[in-house]
């Protein structure tokens, strides 16, 4: 699955960005809000004219402050995955079974320095793992493959039942990064300048697409 970051497409054209990548499995949209990260980029009112905009589910990733407060409002606007930050959410269990119960799928994102260890039980009630692969906040950094071990971790907790989720990653993802994090198991790619920057951003998602599935291995 491949989910172009709208991090790296033109804020003044939103409508289009989303479908140039029509083709995508879900459109990527980093919030930010300048506390839990340095940077300060789109919140609610924005993702609801997107979703009103396009057909390709949303997948809101959440680097903010306090998401046990500000999360639902996302899955009740309609975003199809709401991923928040472990490091931020003071409840993660109850969080995630309150935005599943909002209509969306509940994601949770580790930081590259987060182990994936301590939340093995809290993960099994969410949908989505997103490991971060650059730390949050900016998009253009370097991909940091030393996260992959977090990511075969969770393959194999996939694999032997312990947990039912997607493994998704995010960060420095491109034609040069993405085989290695899919040889490690991962099901989502995230990939902002890879996608946006290309000459055609719908070709740039498929040939990702082909580069991912090559590097799978068989399951």
């Amino acid at each position: 699955m491949i989910a172009p970051s709208i991090l790296s497409a033109d804020f003044a054209r939103l409508a289009e960005e989303a479908a140039a990548v029509s083709g995508a499995d879900w459109l990527h949209v980093d919030v930010m809000d300048a506390h839990f990260v340095p940077n300060l980029t789109i919140g609610l009112p924005v993702v609801k004219s997107l979703l009103r905009a396009t057909d390709i589910p949303l997948d809101c990733h959440l680097m903010i402050e306090d998401p046990d407060r500000w999360a639902i409002g996302y899955a009740e606007a309609g975003a199809y995955n709401v991923t928040v930050h472990a490091e931020a959410a003071a409840d993660p269990v109850q969080l995630a079974k309150n935005l599943r119960a909002a209509g969306a799928k509940a994601g949770l994102s580790l930081k590259p320095g987060t182990p994936i260890e301590p939340y093995v039980d809290v993960l099994k009630h969410y949908d989505t793992l997103l490991v971060m692969s650059v730390e949050p906040g900016f998009g253009g950094q370097k991909f940091m493959a030393d996260v992959l071990d977090k990511a075969r971790t969770a393959r194999r907790l996939v694999d032997t039942g312990h947990l039912r989720l997607v493994v998704e990653i995010d960060g420095g993802i491109n034609a040069d990064t993405i085989e290695q994090a899919a040889e490690a198991g991962v099901d989502c790619f995230v990939a902002g300048s890879a996608v946006y920057d290309a000459t055609d951003p719908g070709q740039a998602v498929a040939r990702l697409r082909a580069q991912a599935a090559q590097a799978s291995p068989a399951r």
